[in-house]
């Protein structure tokens, strides 16, 4: 049987060369050549006519120049989406796009409608993703700052477009012109939540207290524009083809809405109640919501609305966070944001042809008016509520810089304005490049403009050893699992809490931000009615809750919670640490063990942390590593429990050795201060010495002497020889106190930092917490507050 030959079709493609319409008439064969033929024909044709292998190449193409490109300019703080949008335009008809093997071998006219379908497909998924992440119920606990910024900074550029078209639109636009205006100033004044949230978190200040308030004015900002986007689609259909179907799209919009939150919503939550807690959601119900959005797609296109309309709505309706959102975002993620999203931007960027970009008419001049006088706006709008509130000026400019950022978001509207022909090439090119111009510069200058760890610079001591004996003792502690509970409570029962040294205890419940745009932050004491519906803290909560009854009258507990990426997670805790006055943070290590002694759990994403507030925070910082035996340790009439402080000298040593010294009330806690003495004392410091000696005496006098309270001192050669010493200590004690003491020299510790696995324990910490030392002994890391100006 002879193969049917394929049929011809002519098709003509027309496009705008900044001075006319041009139109080019192709032969395209029908049905077209999906696989390829060989890389021969290839070679012999000179052009890719397969669409498979096209599209493959040009994919790998966009990957390896956007990757490249991105790696050079990420040292200078470039983001991604910039990198991607430039790479865009240099690969279109600007730069290499003038090149034959890009124009027609790479990217000619006919392969551009696959690609182009594919990034388009790739943007209904992200903005799918982008409501999944968005947390609508933040409306609702914005403040009225937030409010005020998030509606000015959209309605005062609106104002001042129309001040500026009413001006000069009689004598610069003509007829056919004067339809584009509207929708570009719309464009133009639009600030959406999600190219907010990409940002902050390319900057690393996504909860950070400047990165919560422009989340919750752009959330305000973008439901606006979401309305007024709706509102002029409709207008736009009343306009072309008259106000009957305008009102029959209105109402299918509605009926879509309401469909939306009383079926979709509460059979998401349905979805939720059939998963087991722990185990993941069914591969059924994950496919059937993807095939949802397809349709929201779909939809959208009858209700004559843009294709950021259905998705978004559908995805805004999938709880978020565990275990639906966070399902979701972690299954499409990665492939939407890494491999789609890209497409989409560079493509966009491919269109954007920058030579005609000329000022030869007024139509022209008057949008690069508008696009200026939007980004003044909206820099006023943002300022005046800022500084009213008496923020700090670089705090209130690179805020407002951050609303005036530019995005995927404006892409889009740009790119579906030229697409359907409401706008020309050359408004398109003009729009591309203010976009370009802001995700550079903003950045750039927001870094200049805010240091967030500048806020934790220490111009008072707020350490123990500066806590006045009959003052409150302050301790924020951080939980990451249940595990870390019972070690925690341990630790701060053994500080022996009473009414002359009460303490007062801050729990910090860290969860890892998964499936949601913006960060949590939850104070339990002004949200108690929402205690019953957080179950992943409801178990820490409870268990200090006993801590405090049993210890009732010396101990006050106050409970936290964090939603937040780990990378960023320091920034919560210096915050609160900063706002509670504490004295010390106790941190979990990173790893567990088993009760074997086997190392059960190794986080890096904890370690990384630990390390971070090591450096930034305000006051001083312990780490407790809990190797079993200490946590199960029980104070009773029957046992005691027996703690070592080992003491080499310097500023941590002694911030421990005051902790320690709190220990030494408590009659079933046996504490044994061993003060390790180097046989050659040339390397040290005099002052050093002098308050080493000062604060060993003050112990000597008013703690040892007791039965319970043990002072030592041990003459040590060199650092072998102290880690043979304390090597055999270990057996002997439940805790082991020690200083960080990190990059300090010493005799003591000579010949130890070279075989150093944890730096952020200090040389001492990390031999103590080494692998190699298989039993129950659990320790504990002091650092000193560091004071930074």
């Amino acid at each position: 049987m002879a193969e049917e030959a394929p049929s011809i079709s002519i098709d003509a493609i027309s496009y705008f060369n900044g001075s006319g319409m041009i139109t080019v008439t192709e032969c395209i064969d029908l049905p077209p050549l999906v696989h390829s033929q060989g890389i021969w024909t290839y070679i012999h044709s000179g052009t890719v006519q397969s669409t498979l292998p096209l599209l493959q190449l040009q994919m790998v193409v966009i990957f390896t120049l956007t990757q490249a490109s991105h790696y050079i300019l990420k040292r200078y703080g470039v983001p991604k989406f910039t990198t991607q949008l430039l790479v865009g335009i240099i690969l279109g008809p600007s730069l290499l796009g003038r090149l034959r093997i890009f124009s027609i071998v790479l990217f000619s006219i006919n392969s551009q409608e696959i690609i182009g379908m594919l990034s388009v497909l790739s943007y209904a998924l992200f903005s799918f993703v982008t409501g999944v992440k968005m947390d609508i119920g933040m409306i609702k606990r914005t403040g009225r700052k937030a409010w005020i910024t998030g509606v000015a900074c959209m309605l005062l550029p609106l104002l001042i477009n129309l001040l500026v078209q009413t001006k000069f639109r009689r004598e610069w636009v003509k007829d056919e012109e004067v339809y584009m205006i509207p929708f570009l100033t719309v464009a133009h004044c639009v600030t959406p939540f999600v190219v907010l949230a990409c940002l902050l978190e390319d900057l690393k200040i996504l909860n950070s207290e400047l990165g919560r308030l422009g989340l919750s004015a752009a959330l305000v900002s973008d439901i606006l524009s979401i309305s007024i986007t709706i509102g002029g689609t409709l207008f736009k259909i009343s306009q072309e083809q008259g106000s009957m179907l305008a009102a029959i799209d209105f109402g299918a919009v509605i009926t879509y809405v309401i469909v939306i939150v009383f079926a979709i919503r509460p059979a998401m939550f349905w979805v939720i109640r059939q998963t087991p807690e722990g185990r993941p959601v069914k591969d059924t119900y994950i496919h059937t919501i993807m095939l949802m959005v397809l349709g929201s797609g779909y939809l959208s296109h009858l209700f004559g609305q843009t294709l950021l309309f259905g998705p978004l709505i559908l995805g805004l309706a999938v709880p978020d966070g565990p275990p639906l959102g966070s399902t979701i975002v972690k299954k499409f993620s990665c492939l939407i944001s890494d491999v789609f999203l890209p497409l989409f931007v560079t493509t966009c960027g491919m269109r954007t042809n920058l030579s005609l970009i000329v000022f030869d008419n007024r139509f022209m001049a008057l949008n690069g008016i508008l696009i200026v006088s939007t980004s003044v706006a909206k820099l006023v709008a943002c300022l005046v509520p800022f500084l009213y509130s008496k923020m700090p000026l670089n705090d209130a400019l690179a805020l407002a810089l951050l609303l005036s950022c530019k995005g995927v978001i404006q892409l889009f509207y740009y790119s579906y304005l030229e697409d359907t022909k409401i706008i020309t090439d050359q408004v398109f090119a003009l729009s591309c490049v203010s976009i370009l111009v802001t995700a550079i510069f903003v950045p750039i200058l927001v870094k200049f403009l805010y240091n967030p760890s500048r806020k934790y610079a220490g111009y008072q001591k707020r350490d123990i050893m500066h806590c006045r004996d009959i003052a409150e003792l302050r301790i924020l502690v951080c939980i990451h699992r249940p595990n870390n509970i019972a070690a925690v409570t341990k630790l701060l029962e053994v500080s022996c809490p009473s009414t002359e040294k009460p303490l007062a205890v801050y729990v910090f419940h860290l969860i890892e931000l998964i499936g949601r745009a913006s960060p949590i932050f939850i104070s339990h004491q002004m949200q108690k009615k929402t205690i019953s519906n957080r179950s992943c803290s409801e178990d820490v909560i409870l268990a200090f809750n006993h801590f405090e009854q049993d210890n009732q009258g010396v101990v006050s507990v106050n409970a936290f919670t964090s939603i937040s990426p780990l990378k960023y997670m320091h920034d919560d805790i210096c915050i609160l640490g900063l706002d509670k006055l504490t004295s010390l943070i106790v941190l979990p290590f990173h790893r567990k063990w088993s009760i074997d002694g086997s190392v059960e759990l190794d986080d890096n994403t904890i370690r990384n942390l630990n390390c971070s507030v090591l450096e930034l925070a305000p006051c001083s910082v312990g780490i407790l590593i809990d190797r079993g035996h200490f946590s199960r340790s029980m104070i009773s009439s029957e046992s005691t429990c027996s703690i070592a402080m080992i003491f080499l000298g310097g500023n941590d040593d002694r911030e421990a050795l005051t902790f320690a010294k709190r220990m030494g009330n408590h009659s079933k806690i046996i504490l044994t201060v061993v003060n390790f003495i180097a046989a050659e004392n040339e390397g040290d410091n005099h002052w050093d010495k002098l308050l080493d000696n000062e604060i060993l005496k003050d112990f000597k006098l008013n703690n040892v002497g007791d039965e319970y309270v043990i002072y030592l001192e041990e003459m040590v050669k060199d650092g072998p020889h102290m880690a043979l010493i304390v090597r055999c200590m270990m057996n002997e004690y439940d805790l082991i106190i020690v200083g960080r003491r990190h990059n300090v020299n010493s005799p003591q510790t000579s010949g130890l930092a070279e075989w150093s696995e944890f730096p952020e324990l200090g040389t001492l910490g990390d031999l103590l917490a080494s692998s190699d030392l298989n039993n129950g002994t659990s320790i504990f890391v002091v650092q000193q507050q560091k004071m930074k100006t």
